[in-house]
């Protein structure tokens, strides 16, 4: 079964042109035979006549003389063989072959027919007339016949040249279909690109200009599907984001209202274990509830309206400067190696949550007395963010699921499992990408951002 369209298109394209050239092949053999055949029988009928011609009564007796002449226009390369015989009445041989057979009836006109001599297949034509003298009247049979590789030969000569025309015609046809096909089929190949090249999060419109009028209704339906996944998307998008919103205020009355209870409860050392354990509690989903909140941002932001020239060396000091403290608790030297002009097109809240994560899941996982350092630098039209820590790293094996939402390598160390899907979608939405893989040495973790970088003209989008 064929799955290509091009393959089906060309089928249907080569199925009637094929039966037309084998149609007409037919049609110009049978052509082409029937002219051999004329050809062939009127050269034996004037053989045959000439021959008749020169049949006459001489001393009482009839004489057959052949002349040079009715042999002679059988002369081809072909060296075909050629017999004769003159019969007087019924049975009284003149001349010629006795063996050559005679037609089945005998008319007024030619009678063409084929026979065998010397097991040798022949043409033959029987021509009677009738021989006067004196008043008397006899009838003459001459009848000529001949081989056929003369007639084979001119058969092939007619109807090669028209074969060979057809097939070139329809070589020709198969080279202009395929060019054509391919010409037109272009508008489908890059409209394929166009949707498998597209991001999961870009749900905008597919523009169908100098589409033909067939594949429009193909990108009306595909515009439709991404118009209700897009709101889907959206109304799925405002509804974390407006849960997250309104459990912020409750949650944070909640751990203002435990801290309380704790400070006034000392007497009970249970309750004040439980107080502590709520407080605790309450601060993890306080921490998720404004995660979510980010990820919503993140994965609903479209770059080209809202993008600014952020200074990332501005955004990378600001975020140590907050983390600092927490990195001293665990003493963990926080460093950060910076090049110049690295200037990126984007929100800049958003890039310091992204930068921040990655510091933050550096300085959670790695060992007491570690190290990390933030590197950024320019290489080409990208600005690349490294975090790079010596810490236990993350196993081969589950690497390409620490960006999935809630997916945690470690469950001894405090986390939400978002940080780094955060990161991936705050990069996908500045038109970048992240990845993780070991550190110098395969010691600890470096995890990279790519970003495009401003133009050097630091104009705003």
């Amino acid at each position: 079964m064929l799955h290509s369209l091009r393959a089906r298109l060309l089928l249907w394209v080569f199925l009637p042109l094929g039966t037309f050239v084998f149609v007409t092949g037919l049609m110009a053999h049978d052509a082409s035979r029937q002219t051999a055949d004329l050809v062939q029988d009127s050269v034996l009928l004037a053989s045959a006549r000439t021959i008749g011609e020169d049949i006459e009564w001489r001393d009482g007796a009839l004489i057959a003389n052949i002349p040079p002449a009715a042999l002679e226009m059988f002369e081809s390369p072909y060296r075909d063989q050629v017999f004769y015989k003159v019969v007087a009445g019924e049975d009284k041989l003149l001349g010629g072959s006795f063996d050559l057979a005679l037609p089945g009836h005998l008319a007024t006109f030619p009678v063409f027919y084929d026979t065998v001599l010397e097991g040798q297949n022949l043409r033959a034509v029987a021509f009677q007339r009738q021989v006067y003298d004196s008043g008397s009247v006899t009838p003459v049979t001459v009848i000529v016949a001949k081989t056929q590789a003369s007639r084979e030969a001119m058969l092939s000569q007619l109807w090669h040249p028209q074969v060979l025309r057809q097939g070139l015609m329809l070589a020709l046809a198969a080279v202009l279909v395929v060019i054509g096909l391919t010409s037109e089929l272009r508008p489908l190949m890059k409209l394929s690109e166009n949707v498998a090249d597209r991001d999961a999060m870009e749900l905008e419109p597919i523009r169908f200009h100098h589409l033909p009028s067939e594949l429009r209704p193909i990108v009306d339906a595909i515009n439709q599907c991404i118009a209700r996944l897009k709101l889907h998307t959206t109304t799925q998008r405002q509804f974390i984001a407006d849960a997250a919103h309104q459990l912020r205020t409750p949650l944070t009355l909640l751990d203002t209202q435990v801290q309380y209870a704790c400070q006034h409860d000392a007497g009970d050392p249970v309750l004040v274990d439980v107080l502590h354990g709520v407080r605790r509690t309450s601060l993890k989903m306080i921490e998720i509830t404004n995660q979510l909140l980010l990820l919503a941002q993140a994965e609903s932001t479209r770059a080209a309206a809202t993008l600014v020239r952020v200074d990332m060396a501005r955004v990378i000091f600001s975020v140590l400067e907050e983390l600092i403290m927490a990195a001293e608790r665990r003493n963990i030297d926080l460093g950060a190696d910076l090049a110049d002009d690295i200037a990126v097109m984007g929100i800049e809240q958003l890039l310091a949550a992204l930068v921040s994560n990655l510091v933050d899941n550096a300085i959670r996982y790695t060992q007491e007395g570690g190290h990390v350092t933030v590197v950024c630098r320019r290489e080409g039209e990208e600005v690349v963010l490294e975090v790079v820590d010596n810490g236990p790293g993350i196993p081969a094996e589950i690497r390409a699921h620490v960006f999935e939402r809630f997916y945690r390598g470690a469950t001894d160390v405090d986390g939400t499992g978002l940080g780094l899907a955060i990161v991936q979608g705050i990069a996908r939405s500045h038109g970048g990408t992240a990845s993780v893989a070991p550190g110098p040495g395969r010691v600890g973790l470096t995890a990279t951002v790519r970003l495009p970088a401003a133009s050097r003209e630091g104009m705003t989008q």
